[in-house]
């Protein structure tokens, strides 16, 4: 077994994803479905929403986006999650997976399947971190193109307990322009009076056992 999280290298036992990691994956399997449709808006060749215009390129475009057809395309999502579900039921010795539908249907299909299986991923499977770690570049790579990102400060590690124990410990920043902090991982609220603290790393162990509870997965 790992003695660390195959995603973000914390130290576990008899796993290979740490709860935090595990939780991050789940989250990004659910939202699968809602970036293949995100990309949609962005297939235009001025990268821009078509309800907001363009203005006259000068010279002619390309007939499509080619990051987000790529992403949308047999070697984006759909690709990435697929060849995916294959190993996974490839090592469990189950048989190939059904292949039917649409690209958006089958990213969901597929999505669902890994979802369902992330308990035995993380507590079972070799390649959990090697496959976490590409569904997070996969996302990432969709944001670049719908959300990109802004200025923000980093202000500390989250502090938030699970169940288990374990400290979540995922970075915490600051959003330009935000007076909201939420941890990524495990979805805890941080309000202004506390950022001093935590950027301080005056987080004091009466904090700590204030800090919300969060569920393992």
């Amino acid at each position: 077994m790992s003695a660390s999280c195959g995603l973000c290298e914390r130290e576990i036992p008899d796993s290979y994803l740490c709860p935090g990691c595990t939780l991050g994956t789940a989250k990004r399997l659910d939202r699968a479905p809602q970036l293949y449709e995100a990309l949609a808006a962005f297939l235009h060749p001025s990268g821009r929403r078509p309800e907001l215009g363009r203005s006259r390129p000068a010279e002619a475009p390309l007939p499509i986006a080619e990051p987000a057809f790529n992403l949308r395309g047999p070697g984006g999502i759909v690709g990435v999650l697929e060849d995916w579900r294959s190993a996974m039921q490839a090592d469990r010795g189950w048989g190939e997976p059904a292949i039917a539908g649409n690209t958006e249907r089958r990213i969901t299909v597929a999505a669902r399947a890994l979802s369902m299986n992330l308990d035995w991923i993380a507590a079972s499977w070799p390649m959990a971190g090697a496959f976490a770690e590409e569904i997070r570049d996969l996302e990432r790579d969709v944001a670049s193109i719908v959300n990109p990102p802004v200025p923000s400060l980093r202000l500390g590690n989250c502090p938030a307990v699970y169940e288990d124990g374990t400290v979540c410990g995922a970075v915490l920043r600051v959003p330009h322009g935000t007076t909201k902090v939420e941890c990524r991982w495990c979805n805890t609220v941080y309000p202004p009076e506390s950022w001093l603290a935590l950027a301080s790393g005056a987080w004091t162990d009466q904090d700590a056992g204030n800090a919300p509870q969060t569920q393992a997965s």
